[in-house]
């Protein structure tokens, strides 16, 4: 398969992290070039790369076949229909947007330009997360719970403006509640309690009958346990842990956006479902603002 060129929007550290080296290493992408908005950032990250970096995103997007995203989520939103309007395929970060109407004109955009999205919830492109996943499914499951806890707010790379706004329930909310969707059934309903700066506790409901909890905290301190998940069925229990996902979670992801790019789309893990998965934190956001 001829390497998909990418264009990548961002140049923050998650984009120096994970995104530019990923796309640069092959074999299933390239990098085509960077473009942020601050041009001194994109110089520096293309540079390492060997990419060029580009001063108006209408000139990076004339090389590309597809953009990255690797931006806070109201800048996703803005600049994900201007890049969808132009024919690209998308590879989107989570959330899909910082609000509801955001996520909704992005989703219709991209549907509209009939381009190919996926989104970037790492845990899905894990060996570990595939074989945890069809093992809860195959338990006639009927509730599980999650948690997600770090110190992110206090301090680092991730304690940005967006994060310490909203917290947990807009970052990591979307990782938990898409692997709980996964393993016991489309979630139909969520009710919230807590502070998203601090705790947050979820109580959702499933399209199967199944219920679940998720646990969310970006403010803790000391030695923290990873991220799991656990399902309970009629047939035993499966649990998955964050530090079981392997190194080669991006490789992986990088491989399948090439593959939905290649296909048109078909994607499960478009911008349709971010849509989906965003409703549901918008109504969690609204009953912790009441």
């Amino acid at each position: 398969m001829e390497p998909v060129s990418v264009g990548l929007i961002g140049a923050g550290p998650w984009a120096g992290m994970v995104h530019a080296p990923e796309l640069a290493r092959g074999p299933f992408t390239r990098l085509a070039g960077v473009w942020a908005r601050r041009p001194e950032a994109s110089a520096e990250l293309a540079g390492k790369h060997g990419a060029p970096s580009f001063e108006r995103i209408e000139e990076l997007l004339e090389v590309c076949e597809a953009v990255a995203f690797s931006v806070p989520p109201a800048v996703q939103a803005e600049l994900g229909v201007v890049a969808a309007r132009a024919g690209k395929a998308l590879l989107l970060e989570k959330p899909l947007a910082a609000d509801l109407d955001g996520a909704r004109r992005l989703a219709e955009a991209i549907g509209e330009a009939g381009v190919a999205s996926q989104m970037v919830y790492t845990f899905r492109y894990s060996r570990a997360t595939e074989e945890f996943l069809a093992k809860a499914r195959a338990l006639r499951p009927f509730g599980g719970h999650a948690a997600n806890i770090s110190g992110a707010l206090r301090g680092g790379d991730f304690a940005t403006p967006w994060r310490l706004e909203r917290g947990a329930v807009l970052d990591v909310g979307p990782h938990t509640i898409d692997l709980l969707d996964a393993a016991l059934g489309p979630v139909t309903s969520v009710r919230a309690h807590g502070n998203p700066l601090g705790w947050v506790g979820l109580l959702l409901e499933h399209e199967t009958g199944a219920v679940s909890e998720a646990s969310l905290c970006m403010a803790a301190t000391g030695e923290l346990p990873p991220a799991r998940i656990d399902v309970y069925g009629e047939l035993g229990s499966a649990s998955l842990l964050g530090n079981e996902l392997g190194e080669e979670i991006f490789s992986r992801m990088m491989a399948s956006f090439a593959e939905t790019v290649r296909a048109g789309g078909g994607h499960p893990l478009d911008a349709r479902h971010g849509l989906r998965l965003q409703k549901i934190i918008d109504d969690a956001e609204r009953q912790l603002a009441s």
